[in-house]
């Protein structure tokens, strides 16, 4: 089920965030108390594969998480772009894969932030780990306005 919020999302459990990409996923997932968010490999694909969402609710399954956060592509100005559709689209098809709640948050800046955390690495070390930090960085930022919302 889609949530247009957080009110409805589960307030314990372990959580599973994800940064979309048409080539890569990045993925996170917390604790069962929400302290801490860890993240988990980069899920690669080869061009035009069309299993992310299959692929999404087996982490979930395996994870044993309540809900699941996606990262919303956004414009500056609040606006979709060719790739918020795409991710739309890919969490309708989740939403057919799972029973788990799903609910998306911006992700404005969130590679800017995960590659500002992650220090001095290796181009090649960069791309390996940037989504999956950027999924971490996501799985936090929901976790914030979970524990705020009421």
């Amino acid at each position: 089920m889609i949530l247009s919020d957080f009110k409805a999302f589960p307030r314990s459990g372990r959580i599973l965030g994800v940064d979309w990409g048409l080539r890569r996923l990045g993925v996170a997932v917390s604790d069962p108390e929400r302290n801490f968010v860890f993240v988990r490999n980069t899920v690669n694909f080869v061009r035009g594969a069309e299993n992310h969402a299959d692929v999404v609710a087996d982490l979930a399954k395996n994870e044993s998480v309540v809900g699941i956060v996606v990262g919303l592509p956004l414009y500056n100005d609040g606006t979709d772009s060719e790739t918020t559709n795409m991710v739309r689209n890919f969490i309708g098809v989740l939403e057919s894969k799972t029973d788990l709640p799903i609910c998306t948050i911006e992700e404005n800046l969130t590679s800017a932030t995960a590659q500002e955390n992650m220090g001095r690495v290796r181009v090649h070390e960069l791309k390996e780990r940037l989504d999956s930090e950027s999924a971490r960085v996501i799985l936090e930022n929901a976790i914030a306005i979970i524990n705020r919302t009421v």
